[in-house]
């Protein structure tokens, strides 16, 4: 596989875009057309423009299919990927691949066009018609609303040097030019192909493409260099012009100042840049004499806001040693630097901005007169191009005239910005949104969220019939896996929610919210209709230990018709959610629903009954059993002086006296976990306590706690007392060490190391929250083998121990874990126990319509049911891979006898990008590992895909590659081919034969 993009023949182009619009209504597979009204028309550069946004040069201005795609959703200013003197195969050896990672903030190591000069020429000229004859043809637009701009670089010779010189001139006057007179004789000849556009349309084509220009320059461009070139393209080439801008102009001091406190603190920069860019000084004057030069010849003149900010590669995240940042951790600075300038010139400097903007801020960058506005890392994400239409919906407004900018608005944009939880950084690194398993070839979509839940709940055929208000079946659906709905409800560490797609857009949709609302809405409905199932199986079970896992493990043996008894050493089930978390966590009421359901079930439940001889059991006649009986063994944490109180000691303590504990003013809780978060809060609630100080060696970012749990202990007031490791605590105060980040590991965790000083804080009381263990001696006792960390050595798949018969499931397996963990493990259990599976899958109905209505769509967060439809329905319809590429190089076909869309990769239109890699949900990169159409048998052997490229379209005959092993293949012959294989190809010969060159 080469890295070389290969442009499509105007021809191609054009019977791709009619043929996919007749078929399916889509144009390069975007789902989303914008129909621009002429009342919202605003003017710039002396020429109409229907929407003020689009896509900024990059990745989505390459080639002429990115620039229709972009269109088609409702861009109209369209700033066209950079030229420069070095391009095509030198320029693209200089490009390290891949080359761009969007998964949260963005980073990209490429620059300008990785095609040759003439090759960018021809693809814009060939957008231009296209765009032209589909704003028509599709209702779209005026034919004339919409702007191409140039953006040239890097230095003045190289902008006067032949190559694009002509390029420059042909963009402003293509009437002349061959790729001109061949698009426009080609739509002349086929003019019979369309509806609406007729030949006084294609004939009223102007060539006059460009009439503005951006202006790129190198990060040390001397001024005087950036002058000269605005001079000759303003005075010599007369072109309304943009001078792009860096944030490097704000100062090193302010942007360092800016990101730490954002939470992009691991983000590295030197002040090299600050020091060798454009200065603020240098820049005020030259913009000034720009400024009057262009009011002179009445052209329009402004900034560019902002160029991309470069950082150093430290977590391997790009194949480079410097990449460019961009996205939501540049908009804070973007506008700062556009709020500074504005002030300068009291509004009167035109802004053309980029940096960060999307549907969350571009209404009041827009509002507050800075435009046009190009956009990139937000196209780069999951809805791709289709994100555009909702953008530009926001922009309408009739009678807009540019009368300057708003300085006050664009300040209060910038201070806003810093603390906008759409930029500001998440507390903890992201978790991976990938799933553990390689993308097959063919029927790859998934639900990521059902995937990364332990039980595999069925996430999204609960999510819609809570969105239609059934919530009794929507509880069928819960309890078919998952008998804990309200402890799973209030409490789950939801991992599904990690996985959600939306995750991409705005935030996770709110899964564990929505169960609890089927739960509270359903469950009368549900245990009305629940009756104890006959006792049909032989045996009978006993389950040791009431907590999530027994309780879990009871309820799967006594529903599939076991005998069960489950035995609890405390009065009531629930284990350490009932004894342990704290009641403003979750409610007992909550946690006695649960445990109804076993008794509606069936299950015979023994409370104040502690099983300490396994003999006994068998003795009575149990032919199974599961120990489910956590792991509430102290960790150890020992100081040179002192003994620390037990987190779970404590929490047990607090919660059964309601808070009323004796402990001092002042605690401090060691630890970064979920129970240390439990536990300084519920500190922070006990009588007399003024302040609870939670010491962890690293820092938030570090601590192994989930987020949500570490925001809600932040919110309550816990105050964290990072870098310091505790040493001893002595006269009523804890004497640490004070610690400082070291370099990453492997894993991109960051070390710690002694700094040589020390810190006290002053506690009354000290709890230790460090990880509890398994009962080893318990395990022991009843002749259970355990490991060298005396922890019971079990069978992965059935969770039996060397006892036969006896199974563990739960804390008491491997630790401290989560409830729905715990419950995975109960079912594990009872399936070996068994014999069979117990529990089946329910899968949602796929509205096509809906499904993509969604996709491309930023949708709050709602409080209600309402909020699961912003699912976007992944195991029906994902094509995350096809909406990120910018160069529409993954491809969704629809191929008969097949129920999903099928993913096929297209070699000749990829450049290697490495987006696709980011947003699929399987540990995967589509543009390597999905099935490949290749345009011929040299591109096919330059690759080690697996896939196919077509001899005979008519013969449906193809070379193909499938597992190392390569075949000449035609339809009817035998072959060790899969039939979906087949039929993939088959399709692509006679139903999208325009994939074909």
């Amino acid at each position: 596989m080469s890295d070389i993009m290969r442009p499509m023949s105007f021809e191609q182009l054009l019977n791709w875009i009619m043929t996919e619009y007749k078929k399916s209504g889509t144009v390069f597979g975007e789902h989303h057309p914008y129909h621009a009204d002429s009342k919202y028309n605003r003017t710039i550069f002396e020429r109409p423009l229907e929407t003020p946004a689009g896509p900024a040069a990059g990745p989505h201005t390459q080639l002429a299919q990115n620039i229709v795609a972009a269109y088609y959703t409702g861009s109209r200013f369209f700033e066209l990927k950079t030229v420069q003197i070095m391009d095509g195969e030198e320029l693209s050896a200089c490009v390290n691949k891949p080359c761009i990672k969007a998964d949260d903030e963005c980073y990209n190591c490429e620059w300008s066009t990785e095609l040759y000069v003439p090759q960018a020429m021809e693809e814009y000229i060939k957008a231009w018609f296209l765009c032209k004859v589909i704003a028509k043809e599709f209702d779209l637009g005026s034919m004339d609303g919409f702007q191409f701009n140039i953006s040239v670089g890097y230095d003045l010779a190289g902008i006067k040097s032949e190559k694009i010189d002509n390029f420059l001139n042909t963009m402003q006057h293509a009437q002349g030019s061959d790729i001109f007179k061949s698009c426009r004789e080609y739509l002349l000849a086929h003019a019979d192909l369309f509806e609406k556009v007729t030949k006084e349309d294609i004939e009223s084509i102007s060539g006059d493409i460009c009439n503005s220009v951006t202006i790129s320059t190198l990060h040390g461009c001397p001024p005087q260099e950036i002058e000269r070139i605005a001079m000759y393209l303003i005075t010599e080439k007369g072109f309304h012009t943009f001078i792009k801008c860096n944030p490097t102009l704000l100062g090193y001091e302010f942007a360092r100042k800016t990101m730490d406190e954002m939470g992009y603190d691991y983000v590295a920069f030197g002040d090299f840049h600050f020091k060798d860019d454009l200065q603020y000084e240098d820049a005020v004057p030259m913009l000034t004499r720009l400024m009057k030069v262009c009011e002179e010849r009445n052209l329009e003149f402004g900034v560019k806001i902002t160029n991309t900010f470069p950082v150093d590669v430290k977590q391997n995240e790009l194949p480079s040693e410097e990449m460019y940042m961009s996205g939501k951790s540049l908009y804070p600075l973007s506008i700062s630097l556009a709020a500074k300038l504005s002030e300068e010139f009291d509004g009167k400097l035109r802004i053309s901005y980029s940096g960060g903007a999307d549907y969350h801020n571009i209404k009041e960058i827009v509002d507050a007169g800075i435009w046009p506005v190009t956009v990139a890392t937000t196209l780069l994400k999951p809805g791709g191009y289709d994100r555009m239409s909702q953008m530009v919906s926001l922009l309408e407004k009739e009678n807009v005239v540019f009368a300057g900018i708003d300085p006050k608005a664009v300040r209060k944009l910038a201070d806003e910005a810093r603390k906008n939880p759409h930029h500001v950084k998440a507390v903890k690194p992201l978790p991976s949104r990938k799933m553990k398993k390689q993308v097959p070839l063919l029927d790859c979509f998934v639900a990521p969220c059902k995937e990364g839940c332990p039980i595999h709940q069925d996430i999204p055929a609960y999510l819609q019939l809570v969105k239609a208000g059934k919530y009794e079946e929507a509880m069928k659906v819960i309890t078919e896996k998952n008998p804990l709905p309200f402890i799973t409800g209030t409490i789950c560490a939801h991992p599904c929610m990690n996985k959600c797609t939306r995750n991409f857009y705005e935030e996770s949709v709110y899964i564990r919210g929505m169960k609890l609302i089927a739960a509270e809405n359903g469950y009368d409905a549900l245990t009305d209709s629940l009756t104890a199932p006959a006792v049909t199986k032989s045996g009978k079970a006993a389950v040791i230990g009431g907590g999530p896992a027994g309780m879990a493990a009871a309820y799967f043996l006594r529903r599939a018709g076991m005998e069960t008894t489950l035995f609890e050493k405390t009065d009531a089930l629930g284990g350490v959610v009932r004894h342990v978390i704290p009641g403003f966590r979750i409610s007992d009421s909550a946690i006695d629903k649960d445990a109804a359901l076993l008794e509606k079930m069936g299950v015979n439940i023994c409370l104040n009954t502690e099983i300490t001889d396994l003999d006994m059991l068998k003795n009575a006649g149990y032919t199974a059993v599961v120990l489910a009986v956590g792991a509430s063994g102290p960790g150890v944490l020992k100081l040179e002086k002192g003994e620390p109180v037990n987190a779970l000691e404590f929490l047990a303590d607090f919660k059964a006296k309601d808070g009323n504990l004796d402990i001092g003013k002042n605690v401090v809780i060691i630890g970064g976990g979920n129970t240390a978060m439990d536990t300084a809060r519920a500190a922070k609630r006990t009588k007399g306590v003024e302040h609870a100080y939670l010491v962890y060696r690293r820092t938030k970012r570090y601590m192994p706690a989930d987020e949500e749990e570490l925001v809600m202990a932040v919110d309550d007031g816990v105050e964290f007392m990072e870098l310091l490791s505790p040493v001893k605590l002595e006269n009523g105060r804890l004497l640490c060490k004070v610690m400082k980040l070291g370099d990453y590991d492997a894993s991109g965790r960051r070390g710690v190391v002694e700094t040589g000083e020390e810190k006290e804080i002053p506690a009354d009381t000290v709890i230790a929250a460090v990880g509890e263990r398994v009962p080893t001696a318990f395990y022991e006792s009843c002749g259970i083998n355990v490991n060298e960390r005396g922890r019971a050595i079990v069978d992965e798949e059935t969770c039996e121990t060397s006892r036969a018969g006896v199974y563990l499931a739960g804390d008491g397996l491997g630790g401290p874990a989560t409830v729905v963990e715990g419950i995975s493990d109960a079912l594990r259990a009872a399936q070996a126990i068994l014999g069979e599976t117990l529990v089946r899958d329910f899968e949602p109905e796929t509205d096509e319509e809906t499904t993509y209505s969604r996709k491309g769509s930023l949708i709050d967060k709602k409080e209600d049911g309402g909020e699961s439809g912003r699912c976007l329905g992944c195991s029906g319809i994902c094509e995350n891979c096809v909406e990120v590429c910018p160069n529409r190089a993954n491809i969704s076909i629809r191929v008969p006898g097949m129920e999903k869309h099928q993913i096929i990769h297209v070699d000749y239109m990829c450049n290697e990008c490495g987006n696709c890699k980011s947003f699929c949900p399987y540990d995967s990169a589509p543009y390597l590992d999905k099935f490949t159409l290749f345009a011929d048998e040299k591109d096919m052997e330059d690759s080690n895909n697996q896939g196919f490229t077509v001899l005979d379209k008519d013969q449906v005959k193809c070379k193909v590659r499938f597992f190392g092993e390569t075949y000449i293949w035609t339809k009817g012959e035998e072959t060790r081919i899969p039939d979906g294989l087949q039929k993939l190809m088959e399709t692509v010969c006679k139903e999208y034969a325009y994939l074909l060159r």
